[in-house]
């Protein structure tokens, strides 16, 4: 299993990138497949704890049965516009994937599901500094942290 601390361990500074993304806004999407293989998306909290990134599911949501039943996901941060003529200070958006595994419920919520991310993949896509790049920085646990930029 990869923990986000191995994230942090490897590539201090674009963990701490995706991170702040991530914690900027409360709200997030996530991606899981239905029973039928269609995927879903909803709306999710997820928070990094001690080294680890962690998110629920209401009792009898759609989206805790979804990650029982298949555990894969993609979670998407909150995506802001870049500013009109200040395109190089868009910080950004991030993106994980991977496998979530059910975890013991957050006190106060025994009913609900909790998982912590088994990672796969994280992905910061942003502007170079000229704003006239698309930057796209990948971290795997198998190759480490990649980086291509695009007209």
């Amino acid at each position: 299993m990869t923990a986000w601390r191995e994230v942090e361990q490897a590539a201090p500074a674009f963990a701490q990138r995706v991170r702040a993304l991530f914690d900027a806004h409360k709200h997030k999407t996530i991606a899981t497949l239905r029973a039928d293989g269609s995927p879903r998306i909803s709306g999710i909290e997820a928070v990094f704890e001690d080294g680890e990134l962690v998110f629920g599911s209401m009792p009898n949501a759609r989206k805790g049965a979804d990650l029982r039943r298949d555990p894969r996901f993609a979670l998407h941060s909150a995506t802001v516009d870049p500013v009109e003529g200040a395109e190089a200070q868009w910080p950004g958006e991030a993106k994980i994937s991977g496998r979530a595994v059910a975890a013991a419920p957050a006190t106060g919520t025994p009913d609900s599901d909790r998982f912590q991310v088994d990672i796969a993949e994280v992905v910061h896509t942003h502007l170079n500094e000229g704003a006239t790049l698309l930057v796209v920085e990948w971290w795997t646990p198998a190759n480490g942290l990649r980086k291509v930029e695009r007209e």
